[in-house]
C-alpha cells in the first residue's frame, strides 16, 4: 500500500474546509493523511476541533515577528518537524512570501469562494451580487506568487437566486466547498494528475476512490 501523504492544514479562524478534509482524510482508501493543523492565530477555534479530532495543532502567532520571512522561517520548521509533503491552505488570512511559495511549489493548494479568474481578493460574493451574475462558486488550486492565481484543480458552481444576500449566497458555496476541497487534495496527493501551464487534467471523478468524489459522504 502506497504511504499516504503527510498533509499540514494552515488556518486563521473557525476552520470549517479544516473539517471537511479531516473528515474525508479518515477512509482508509483516502491519499492524504492529516498530519498537522496550524494557525497564525493562536485564538483560532478551529485548532481546538484539531485537537479534538486527535490531530497534531501549533500556533505560529504571526504578531510576534519582525516580518513575514521571519515568521515562515518559524512555519517551515514546524513543517520539517512533522514531515509535511502537501499544505492546505483553509482560510488562512496571511500572504506568503514568493520565497515560501516557491518553495512549495505544485505542493500547496488553496480554496477560494469564487469561480477564479472571477472575484480575485475578498468579499467575493458581494461582488458578485453587486454585478448580478447568475452562477457563482468556488475553486481549489495551486498557490503561486500572484494572489488567487495558479493552475485551477477544481471547481464547484452554485446558482446565484434572485432573493439572495450575502449571506445566503455565501452558505451555499460553503457547502460545495467542504465538498470539493477533499477531491482536490485527493487528486493532488494521488499524483494522478497533469499540469499544463494554467490547466489540471486529472482523473474523471468518477474515477477516483470513493472518499475522493464529490457527494461520496452526503
Amino acid at each position: 500500500m502506497t504511504a499516504r501523504r503527510r498533509t499540514a492544514i494552515l488556518i486563521s479562524g473557525r476552520g470549517s474546509n479544516m473539517r471537511s478534509l479531516v473528515e474525508a482524510a479518515r477512509a482508509p482508501d483516502f491519499p492524504a493523511e492529516v498530519a498537522l493543523v496550524a494557525s497564525n492565530r493562536p485564538d483560532a477555534p478551529g485548532l481546538t476541533i484539531a485537537k479534538q479530532a486527535g490531530i497534531a495543532t501549533a500556533a505560529v502567532d504571526h504578531k510576534i515577528y519582525a516580518g513575514r520571512e521571519e515568521f515562515e522561517a518559524s512555519l517551515q520548521k514546524l513543517l520539517d518537524i512533522h514531515r509535511i509533503d502537501l499544505i492546505c491552505l483553509a482560510g488562512f488570512m496571511r500572504m506568503l512570501t514568493a520565497g515560501f511559495v516557491e518553495r512549495w511549489g505544485g505542493r500547496m493548494i488553496n480554496i477560494h469562494p469564487a469561480l477564479l479568474p472571477a472575484y480575485r481578493g475578498l468579499n467575493t460574493h458581494e461582488r458578485a451580487l453587486a454585478d448580478g451574475v447568475k452562477i457563482h462558486g468556488c475553486t481549489v488550486h495551486f498557490v503561486v506568487a500572484g494572489m488567487d492565481e495558479g493552475p485551477i484543480i477544481a471547481q464547484a458552481a452554485v446558482p446565484v437566486h434572485d432573493d439572495d444576500n450575502a449571506e445566503t449566497l455565501a452558505a451555499r458555496v460553503l457547502e460545495e466547498e467542504h465538498r470539493l476541497y477533499p477531491q482536490a487534495l485527493c487528486i493532488l496527493a494521488s499524483g494522478d494528475y497533469t499540469v499544463d501551464g494554467n490547466r489540471v487534467r486529472s482523473k474523471l471523478p468518477g474515477m477516483l476512490a470513493p472518499s475522493c468524489r464529490i457527494g461520496a459522504r452526503d
